[in-house]
Protein backbone atom coordinates (compact mmCIF):
# COMPACT_ATOMS: atom_id res chain seq x y z
CA UNK A 1 0.00 0.00 0.00
CA UNK A 2 1.53 3.74 -0.96
CA UNK A 3 0.20 6.74 0.88
CA UNK A 4 1.86 8.91 -1.39
CA UNK A 5 3.02 12.38 -0.12
CA UNK A 6 -0.45 13.44 1.25
CA UNK A 7 1.27 16.41 2.37
CA UNK A 8 2.70 17.98 -0.88
CA UNK A 9 -0.20 20.17 -2.25
CA UNK A 10 2.06 21.20 -5.03
CA UNK A 11 0.65 19.58 -7.78
CA UNK A 12 -2.10 17.52 -7.00
CA UNK A 13 -3.13 16.43 -10.20
CA UNK A 14 -1.17 16.11 -13.00
CA UNK A 15 -1.45 15.52 -16.77
CA UNK A 16 -1.02 11.92 -16.24
CA UNK A 17 -4.50 12.15 -13.68
CA UNK A 18 -7.88 11.89 -15.09
CA UNK A 19 -9.84 15.20 -15.18
CA UNK A 20 -12.82 15.26 -12.40
CA UNK A 21 -15.52 15.95 -14.58
CA UNK A 22 -17.27 13.40 -16.59
CA UNK A 23 -19.31 14.37 -19.33
CA UNK A 24 -21.99 12.50 -21.15
CA UNK A 25 -24.48 13.74 -23.87
CA UNK A 26 -24.01 17.76 -23.15
CA UNK A 27 -26.35 18.77 -25.79
CA UNK A 28 -28.88 15.85 -24.62
CA UNK A 29 -32.62 17.35 -25.31
CA UNK A 30 -34.02 15.57 -21.93
CA UNK A 31 -35.28 18.27 -19.16
CA UNK A 32 -33.75 15.88 -17.05
CA UNK A 33 -29.98 16.55 -15.89
CA UNK A 34 -28.14 13.81 -14.28
CA UNK A 35 -25.67 13.79 -11.03
CA UNK A 36 -23.48 10.99 -10.09
CA UNK A 37 -21.53 12.38 -7.26
CA UNK A 38 -19.92 9.13 -6.19
CA UNK A 39 -19.65 7.33 -9.65
CA UNK A 40 -15.84 7.02 -9.56
CA UNK A 41 -12.98 6.08 -7.58
CA UNK A 42 -9.72 7.28 -9.20
CA UNK A 43 -7.32 8.60 -6.34
CA UNK A 44 -4.88 11.50 -8.02
CA UNK A 45 -1.15 9.47 -8.64
CA UNK A 46 0.67 12.24 -5.99
CA UNK A 47 -2.14 10.35 -3.47
CA UNK A 48 -1.08 6.87 -3.84
CA UNK A 49 -3.80 4.36 -2.79
CA UNK A 50 -4.41 6.44 0.41
CA UNK A 51 -2.50 3.55 2.41
CA UNK A 52 -5.79 1.12 1.21
CA UNK A 53 -5.63 -2.44 -0.38
CA UNK A 54 -7.55 -2.54 -3.61
CA UNK A 55 -9.93 -4.48 -2.16
CA UNK A 56 -10.99 -2.01 0.22
CA UNK A 57 -10.43 0.82 -2.62
CA UNK A 58 -13.61 -1.38 -4.24
CA UNK A 59 -15.90 -1.47 -1.71
CA UNK A 60 -18.48 1.36 -1.14
CA UNK A 61 -16.88 3.51 1.14
CA UNK A 62 -14.78 4.49 -2.06
CA UNK A 63 -17.67 4.67 -4.69
CA UNK A 64 -21.16 4.14 -5.52
CA UNK A 65 -20.97 0.67 -6.66
CA UNK A 66 -22.89 0.00 -9.86
CA UNK A 67 -24.32 3.72 -10.48
CA UNK A 68 -21.78 4.56 -13.03
CA UNK A 69 -23.14 1.69 -15.27
CA UNK A 70 -27.09 2.89 -14.70
CA UNK A 71 -25.87 6.59 -14.91
CA UNK A 72 -24.60 5.69 -18.65
CA UNK A 73 -27.53 3.30 -19.81
CA UNK A 74 -29.96 6.17 -18.51
CA UNK A 75 -28.37 9.21 -20.12
CA UNK A 76 -28.48 6.92 -23.74
CA UNK A 77 -32.02 6.24 -23.12
CA UNK A 78 -33.76 9.53 -21.80
CA UNK A 79 -30.91 11.28 -24.04
CA UNK A 80 -29.98 13.09 -20.99
CA UNK A 81 -26.93 15.05 -19.96
CA UNK A 82 -24.54 13.37 -17.32
CA UNK A 83 -22.33 15.25 -15.26
CA UNK A 84 -19.98 12.73 -13.03
CA UNK A 85 -17.20 13.21 -10.54
CA UNK A 86 -14.36 10.57 -11.51
CA UNK A 87 -12.73 10.88 -8.27
CA UNK A 88 -12.87 8.43 -4.96
CA UNK A 89 -14.82 9.98 -2.32
CA UNK A 90 -12.40 9.40 0.15
CA UNK A 91 -9.98 11.90 -1.93
CA UNK A 92 -13.13 14.34 -1.04
CA UNK A 93 -16.78 13.68 -0.88
CA UNK A 94 -18.42 15.84 -3.79
CA UNK A 95 -21.54 15.18 -1.46
CA UNK A 96 -20.67 17.04 1.22
CA UNK A 97 -20.02 20.38 1.94
CA UNK A 98 -16.11 20.88 2.61
CA UNK A 99 -16.96 22.25 5.62
CA UNK A 100 -18.40 19.22 6.66
CA UNK A 101 -15.87 16.67 9.08
CA UNK A 102 -16.97 13.82 6.65
CA UNK A 103 -15.47 15.87 3.83
CA UNK A 104 -12.30 14.19 3.87
CA UNK A 105 -13.17 11.10 5.75
CA UNK A 106 -10.65 9.96 8.27
CA UNK A 107 -13.19 6.49 9.21
CA UNK A 108 -15.55 5.59 6.35
CA UNK A 109 -17.72 2.57 7.67
CA UNK A 110 -15.32 1.79 10.73
CA UNK A 111 -12.34 1.80 7.90
CA UNK A 112 -9.67 3.88 8.86
CA UNK A 113 -7.95 6.02 5.97
CA UNK A 114 -4.22 6.29 6.59
CA UNK A 115 -3.93 8.81 3.82
CA UNK A 116 -6.49 11.25 5.61
CA UNK A 117 -5.30 11.21 8.73
CA UNK A 118 -3.27 14.68 9.90
CA UNK A 119 -4.17 16.17 6.50
CA UNK A 120 -2.80 19.58 6.79
CA UNK A 121 -5.13 22.49 5.90
CA UNK A 122 -3.40 23.10 2.67
CA UNK A 123 -3.65 19.07 1.51
CA UNK A 124 -7.57 19.70 2.21
CA UNK A 125 -7.80 22.97 0.33
CA UNK A 126 -5.99 21.10 -2.92
CA UNK A 127 -8.50 18.66 -2.90
CA UNK A 128 -11.44 21.26 -2.37
CA UNK A 129 -9.58 23.22 -5.05
CA UNK A 130 -8.88 20.62 -7.51
CA UNK A 131 -11.18 17.90 -7.23
CA UNK A 132 -14.54 19.37 -5.49
CA UNK A 133 -14.31 23.10 -7.31
CA UNK A 134 -13.87 22.30 -10.79
CA UNK A 135 -17.12 19.44 -10.56
CA UNK A 136 -19.48 21.57 -8.64
CA UNK A 137 -18.45 24.35 -11.22
CA UNK A 138 -19.16 22.54 -13.73
CA UNK A 139 -22.48 21.50 -12.50
CA UNK A 140 -23.65 25.33 -11.92
CA UNK A 141 -22.25 26.21 -15.93
CA UNK A 142 -24.50 23.59 -17.24
CA UNK A 143 -27.67 25.04 -15.06
CA UNK A 144 -26.67 28.27 -16.54
CA UNK A 145 -26.31 27.32 -19.61
CA UNK A 146 -29.64 25.75 -19.75
CA UNK A 147 -31.87 28.56 -17.86
CA UNK A 148 -30.06 30.90 -20.28
CA UNK A 149 -31.13 29.09 -23.17
CA UNK A 150 -34.78 28.43 -21.90
CA UNK A 151 -34.25 24.75 -21.66
CA UNK A 152 -36.24 22.96 -18.69
CA UNK A 153 -33.69 21.45 -16.06
CA UNK A 154 -34.74 18.91 -13.11
CA UNK A 155 -32.17 17.42 -11.84
CA UNK A 156 -32.00 13.74 -10.50
CA UNK A 157 -28.25 12.79 -8.10
CA UNK A 158 -28.37 8.94 -8.54
CA UNK A 159 -26.78 6.81 -5.68
CA UNK A 160 -26.67 3.29 -4.26
CA UNK A 161 -26.17 2.29 -1.72
CA UNK A 162 -25.03 -1.08 0.41
CA UNK A 163 -27.63 -3.82 1.42
CA UNK A 164 -25.99 -4.08 5.07
CA UNK A 165 -24.67 -1.11 6.75
CA UNK A 166 -23.71 -1.27 10.25
CA UNK A 167 -24.73 -5.29 10.63
CA UNK A 168 -28.60 -3.94 10.22
CA UNK A 169 -30.52 -5.41 6.95
CA UNK A 170 -31.95 -2.60 4.51
CA UNK A 171 -35.12 -3.92 3.04
CA UNK A 172 -35.52 -1.01 0.11
CA UNK A 173 -34.66 -1.69 -3.24
CA UNK A 174 -35.11 1.77 -4.31
CA UNK A 175 -35.20 5.56 -2.09
CA UNK A 176 -35.86 8.89 -2.99
CA UNK A 177 -34.02 11.54 -1.38
CA UNK A 178 -35.47 14.92 -1.11
CA UNK A 179 -35.75 17.84 1.85
CA UNK A 180 -37.69 20.98 1.52
CA UNK A 181 -39.38 20.16 -2.28
CA UNK A 182 -41.40 16.83 -2.03
CA UNK A 183 -42.73 17.50 -6.18
CA UNK A 184 -40.21 14.89 -7.93
CA UNK A 185 -39.93 12.58 -5.15
CA UNK A 186 -43.81 12.07 -4.85
CA UNK A 187 -43.78 11.39 -8.18
CA UNK A 188 -40.54 8.92 -8.24
CA UNK A 189 -42.74 6.84 -5.00
CA UNK A 190 -45.69 6.77 -6.91
CA UNK A 191 -44.42 4.99 -9.91
CA UNK A 192 -41.92 3.00 -7.74
CA UNK A 193 -44.97 1.62 -5.76
CA UNK A 194 -46.81 1.07 -9.13
CA UNK A 195 -44.77 -1.65 -9.34
CA UNK A 196 -45.53 -3.63 -6.80
CA UNK A 197 -42.54 -6.05 -6.47
CA UNK A 198 -39.95 -3.34 -5.00
CA UNK A 199 -39.66 -2.14 -1.63
CA UNK A 200 -39.45 1.78 -1.62
CA UNK A 201 -38.13 4.56 0.83
CA UNK A 202 -39.63 7.34 1.39
CA UNK A 203 -36.16 9.13 2.54
CA UNK A 204 -34.56 5.91 2.78
CA UNK A 205 -32.38 4.74 3.58
CA UNK A 206 -31.19 8.51 3.58
CA UNK A 207 -32.86 12.05 4.23
CA UNK A 208 -30.72 14.78 2.78
CA UNK A 209 -29.91 17.70 5.12
CA UNK A 210 -27.60 20.68 4.92
CA UNK A 211 -24.96 19.07 6.77
CA UNK A 212 -24.67 15.99 5.33
CA UNK A 213 -25.99 16.82 1.69
CA UNK A 214 -24.32 19.09 -1.30
CA UNK A 215 -25.43 18.43 -4.94
CA UNK A 216 -29.31 18.86 -3.58
CA UNK A 217 -29.27 21.93 -1.56
CA UNK A 218 -26.88 24.05 -3.86
CA UNK A 219 -27.41 22.90 -7.36
CA UNK A 220 -31.67 22.13 -6.81
CA UNK A 221 -33.04 23.43 -3.83
CA UNK A 222 -30.89 26.87 -4.03
CA UNK A 223 -31.60 27.17 -8.01
CA UNK A 224 -35.22 26.38 -7.91
CA UNK A 225 -35.13 23.45 -9.89
CA UNK A 226 -37.41 19.88 -9.48
CA UNK A 227 -35.12 17.72 -7.77
CA UNK A 228 -35.12 14.47 -6.09
CA UNK A 229 -32.13 12.14 -5.13
CA UNK A 230 -32.48 8.51 -6.44
CA UNK A 231 -30.71 5.62 -4.31
CA UNK A 232 -30.37 2.01 -5.87
CA UNK A 233 -29.40 -1.39 -3.58
CA UNK A 234 -26.16 -2.09 -4.80
CA UNK A 235 -26.63 -5.68 -4.85
CA UNK A 236 -29.29 -5.29 -7.50
CA UNK A 237 -27.22 -3.05 -9.72
CA UNK A 238 -23.26 -4.87 -8.99
CA UNK A 239 -23.57 -6.45 -12.77
CA UNK A 240 -23.90 -5.22 -15.88
CA UNK A 241 -27.35 -6.94 -16.38
CA UNK A 242 -28.84 -5.61 -13.26
CA UNK A 243 -27.56 -1.94 -14.15
CA UNK A 244 -28.95 -2.53 -17.83
CA UNK A 245 -32.03 -3.49 -15.82
CA UNK A 246 -32.57 -0.51 -13.73
CA UNK A 247 -31.78 2.28 -16.55
CA UNK A 248 -34.47 0.64 -18.55
CA UNK A 249 -36.78 0.94 -15.37
CA UNK A 250 -35.83 4.49 -14.60
CA UNK A 251 -35.98 5.50 -17.78
CA UNK A 252 -39.58 4.26 -18.53
CA UNK A 253 -40.41 5.99 -14.95
CA UNK A 254 -39.24 8.98 -16.12
CA UNK A 255 -40.26 9.69 -19.06
CA UNK A 256 -43.76 9.13 -17.87
CA UNK A 257 -43.05 11.50 -15.18
CA UNK A 258 -41.42 14.39 -17.79
CA UNK A 259 -45.40 13.88 -19.82
CA UNK A 260 -47.13 14.41 -16.34
CA UNK A 261 -44.78 17.29 -15.20
CA UNK A 262 -45.72 18.80 -19.10
CA UNK A 263 -49.02 18.29 -18.90
CA UNK A 264 -49.32 20.44 -15.51
CA UNK A 265 -47.23 23.13 -17.24
CA UNK A 266 -44.72 22.12 -14.12
CA UNK A 267 -40.94 22.10 -16.72
CA UNK A 268 -39.33 25.42 -16.26
CA UNK A 269 -36.03 26.60 -16.76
Amino acid sequence: MDLGDAGDTSLLTTGDDPAPVLEENAFGRSPFLLISDHYGRAIPRALGDLGLSESELQRHIAWDIGIAGVAHALARHLDAHLVAQRYSRLVIDCNRPPSSPNSIPHISESTVIPGNEALSREAAEARRREVFDPYHRRIREVIDRRQREGIPTVLVALHSFTPLYAGIARPWHVGTLYRRDSGLPSLLLECFRAQGELAVGDNEPYAVSEETDYTIPVHGEARGLLNSGIEIRQDLIAAEAGQREWADRLANILIDIEAQLRAQALLRA
